[in-house]
């Protein structure tokens, strides 16, 4: 995945944050699956910044940026921030 791509993906999750909200306001969901779904968003967000920082990261030490991988939920929610 390119970098574009990645950012399509950010759009994306961003646009269905928006909509999960609007049809909470509604009434067409409940807050639990909101919520389930935001949490969701949040951590598949967190995945793409990870990928593309690493992505950037590779690119400004002069490394092929392809060579970077998603990273698993459980190690990419662990960072602080």
């Amino acid at each position: 995945m390119d970098d574009k791509q990645i950012l399509s993906h950010i759009d994306e999750y961003v646009a269905e944050e928006a909509a999960l909200r609007e049809k909470l306001q509604r009434g067409e969901l409940s807050q639990g699956e909101e919520q389930q779904r935001l949490r969701a968003l949040e951590i598949e967000l967190d995945q793409c910044w990870d990928l593309l920082r690493q992505r950037r990261a590779r690119r400004d030490a002069g490394e092929n940026p392809d060579e970077a991988a998603a990273r698993p939920a459980s190690e990419v929610e662990g960072y602080l921030q």
